[in-house]
Formats: C-alpha cells, structure tokens, sequence
C-alpha cells in the first residue's frame, strides 16, 4: 500500500493511547524480533518492556546504566548508550553486561545518546553533552559532540564531526542511507554510507531537529520533539500526530505485526495503530 495521502499512515479512528504515566522521564524505544518494545526511564535508572501479546510493561532492567538510547542487534542482544559512565552496552537477554567501549583516544565520550546498528554489525551512535544531576563531572572531555562508529572488531571512528549537538539517528534496513538529527541546530541531514561504512554526501533533508526518529517500510522518517512529525523520503512534511506533553523524546514502531507506533513522551508512553509497518532486519 502506498502512502501518498497523509490519512493513509494511520490506522482509520485510531487516536494515541496512553500506556502509562508514572515513570520520570521515558526514552530510547528499541523493538526486538517478536515486536516488544523495550525503553528506558533515565531517571530511575531503569529499563522496561512492554508485551506486544498482552500490553503489560513489566522491569526488564535495574541499574541499566542511566540508558538512554537502545538498539536489538541481530541476535537478541539489546545495546545501550549507557549515560552513567557514557559507555556503550551490550545487554544480553539475561541483563548480563559487556561493555563495549569506555572512551575516544583515552578521553571519556560526553554522553552516547542514540545508536543504530548497521548491517555486518557497525554501531553509529551520537554523543552529544547534556550535563547530568547523577554526575561529578561539570566539563566535556571531548569538546566536539560528534557521531562515532563502532566496528564488530571494536575499533572506534569519527564518522561526523561537524554537527552542532547530534542527537536522534536512525539508518535504512540496507544500511545505504543514515539520518542524523542535529538537534542543536534545528536541522536533520541525510548522509550516504559507503561499503567501509564510512558517511559522504551530507543532505540537508529538514529544517528540524530532532530528539529521536525511526522509519516506516515506505521510507517516511518520523522525527519527535513537540509531538511526532512525519517526512516522506524526499524530506516533505506529510503529517503531525499531536500528543499532548510538551517533549516527546522517541518513538519506534513495535507490536507482532511491527504496525503499532511506540511513543516516549516525558514521564508518559503511547501506542498508536498505524496501516504503515517498521522497518526490520531480522
């Protein structure tokens, strides 16, 4: 089906439906095989999981690393932008922990944010610098906030470091493309990924940054920030799904059918019937 009416992304009468309204600041929405979706509340220090079966949200995780953005690889393991110490985790589905990466050049990361996975296993995340309550330091290390790439093989590069405050990243199933929002900019950009992984081609693709995204099987992009903004692949804007908080920090698509929109909005969560499905890998 295609999407060239904006009434076509949304399942007819559907309308966001509040989950639950008592965590302190919810993020990172991450979907596993089955349509799960796992998410953090950063405050509490903890990481949940709602059931696509039965819709209940249960503690998947305490002490999770302050977490905030989370990702499955395709085996299972969920990775996290571990804000604590600002690592990056591999959390396996008994919350046992490796941690992946611990610093750049010997100097701590200001604070992984956001990641993606691409095919063959590259991790790009975003590290920008939001000073915490939870810690002692009050200074970057590293004065750029840039976008880094992790290998399978653990080596770790700048893959953009021309960006104001990259936040939100999310890339295509074939891993050709990655959208990166710099949210301190107000912008978000499109880049082309080569066979070394590498990005070239920066795009201007919107005139919005954006806290979190993810994408639909049509190759909308869908950025948060006062509600959920949906583009089409060419960067037009065909749609605003209000939800009434005054941050939605992320949002992914998850249930058994990947056709339910999972939306972290402050201390609240929404799902939302979508016709469009997720993108996935697995």
């Amino acid at each position: 089906m295609g999407c060239s009416s904006q009434k076509q992304l949304i399942k007819a009468g559907s309308t966001p439906q509040l989950l639950a309204d008592n965590f302190s600041f919810t993020e990172g929405p991450a979907a596993d095989a089955a349509g799960n979706v796992y998410f953090t509340d950063q405050p509490n220090n903890r990481i949940y999981k709602w059931d696509a079966t039965d819709g209940s949200i249960s503690v998947f995780m305490e002490d999770a690393g302050r977490a905030n953005g989370l990702y499955f690889d395709d085996d299972g393991n969920l990775l996290a932008a571990a804000d604590n110490q600002s690592e990056i985790w591999k959390i396996a589905p008994d919350t046992s922990v490796q941690v992946l990466l611990t610093n750049f050049e010997g100097k701590r990361f200001n604070g992984p944010n956001d990641l993606w996975i691409a095919p063959h296993g590259t991790i790009y995340f975003t590290d920008p610098y939001y000073q915490r309550d939870y810690w002692e330091r009050t200074h970057k290390d590293i004065e750029a906030e840039r976008v880094y790439a992790l290998t399978p093989d653990g080596n770790v590069r700048i893959v953009a470091g021309d960006l104001v405050q990259p936040n939100g990243i999310i890339g295509t199933p074939d891993g050709k493309t990655l959208y990166i929002a710099d949210i301190g900019a107000g912008k978000t950009y499109r880049y082309t990924r080569d066979y070394e992984g590498n990005l070239t081609n920066k795009q201007l693709f919107t005139e919005q940054g954006s806290d979190g995204m993810t994408l639909d099987s049509q190759g909308n992009v869908y950025l948060t920030g006062k509600g959920v903004t949906v583009y089409d692949k060419t960067g037009k804007k065909i749609k605003h799904i209000n939800i009434d908080k005054e941050w939605t920090g992320n949002v992914t698509f998850g249930g058994k059918k990947r056709r339910t929109l999972f939306i972290t909005a402050q201390q609240d969560v929404y799902t939302l019937h979508m016709n469009v499905k997720g993108v996935r890998r697995y």
